[in-house]
């Protein structure tokens, strides 16, 4: 598809260019002008959101327990809420842990194969992210394997176990919920707990070298929830530099000086805070401790949190817009895309200046979203 796109005010590296335009040829930003032109007069003409971390798709893959049996049918439909909401590369963030259910191992590899069976035929950008909880320690030693097998680029690693209780030998809450839906009698629910916590510094001991193993395949790696500088000073000595969602100013504070790369999630900023009570994201977005925003679980709030923060003044839409796009395109190393400049991917977002809703997404040079009046300038 050859396209000039011409008229809208185009978000460039330094600035909006009002009234610009802006060509596509053979998937990428094209140097001059190409193609049929399109008048985009009233809209917004932005890079397509990076969306690092997020697990929204899980209700389009099991939207009723045990109902969804084609894998592949869910993840195709989660990526047409993907391209509705601008996002043009999505990494898909999927537990593998004890907790079971739709966190459980046989959930993740049903998620992750159909994931590499339809990824190629979609038009966003699909990439595999697998979230480990480290104390299932019977998975060490095929979890390397698996990851390439799978195509997963990128591991984070979690711990759920609530420590704090287990040492107290006191039951965590919810237990019995947790062990049902996991297919678990409670009680053998809480004694695998308990074990798991009684070995967590084998856990620790083994973590070393399970990060090596994916390091050595190429996968980027990062911890969930950081709460200290030191257990984050801990995670960079095993090569897990991306810092995933810290919990506290202490643990961010601690990523940024040693140059690891901070996630914080969009959600957090469209609600004014954590739903947890953790960090503001606001807060550390206006210390500079932010480099990338995911959309955590609501595919909708990149795009709401980049705009809020424009309009809040804290930010330009340049300094906001790079949150959801070229921040996490770096962390990721995907440098191909996150701005629109000649070579790169034609990865765009049309937005419409009135609504602020998305009219348009094009993902690598073809249309992933099209609705609206915005559909007959194209089609003229």
């Amino acid at each position: 598809m050859e396209l000039t796109l011409q008229g809208g005010d185009v978000l460039r590296p330094g600035g909006l260019e009002r009234g610009g335009e802006i060509a596509l040829a053979e998937g990428h930003v094209a140097p001059a002008p190409a193609g049929r032109r399109v008048d985009l007069s009233g809209y917004l003409v932005l890079p397509g959101i990076v969306d690092v971390h997020g697990d929204g798709f899980e209700r389009h893959l099991a939207p009723r327990r045990g109902a969804m049996k084609q894998m592949a049918e869910g993840v195709v439909a989660a990526e047409a809420e993907l391209a509705a909401n601008g996002i043009t590369t999505a990494v898909l963030a999927q537990f593998y842990s004890w907790e079971g259910g739709l966190r459980s191992p046989e959930f993740a590899a049903q998620v992750f194969e159909a994931i590499k069976a339809v990824r190629h035929s979609v038009v966003t950008d699909l990439l595999p992210q697998l979230r480990f909880e480290i104390h299932m320690l019977e998975e060490y030693a095929g979890l390397a394997a698996k990851v390439a097998e799978w195509q997963v680029p990128y591991v984070v690693f979690n711990d759920h176990l609530p420590h704090d209780r287990l040492a107290a030998g006191k039951k965590p809450p919810r237990l019995t919920g947790q062990a049902l839906k996991a297919g678990r009698n409670p009680e053998v629910h809480w004694q695998m707990l308990k074990d798991m916590h009684a070995r967590r510094e084998e856990a620790a001991g083994r973590l070393e070298a399970l990060c090596a193993e994916l390091a050595a395949l190429g996968v980027r790696l990062g911890s969930h929830d950081d709460q200290t500088a030191e257990g984050r000073a801990v995670w960079r000595a095993r090569g897990a530099r991306i810092a995933e969602f810290p919990e506290t100013l202490e643990a961010a504070e601690a990523a940024r000086s040693a140059g690891d790369p901070v996630i914080l999630g969009s959600p957090n900023v469209v609600r004014g805070g954590s739903h947890k009570g953790n960090a503001s994201a606001v807060e550390l977005i206006a210390m500079g401790l932010c480099d990338a925003l995911a959309s955590d679980y609501h595919y909708p709030s990149p795009r709401r949190a980049a705009l809020m923060l424009e309009r809040s003044g804290l930010l330009d839409l340049e300094g906001a817009w790079r949150l959801v796009s070229h921040g996490p395109a770096q962390l990721l190393g995907l440098n191909d895309r996150g701005t629109l400049e000649a070579g790169k991917r034609a990865d765009i977002l049309v937005l419409d200046k009135e609504t602020q809703r998305v009219a348009a997404t094009i993902a690598g040079g073809r249309v992933s979203y099209m609705a609206g009046e915005v559909a007959g300038r194209f089609l003229a």
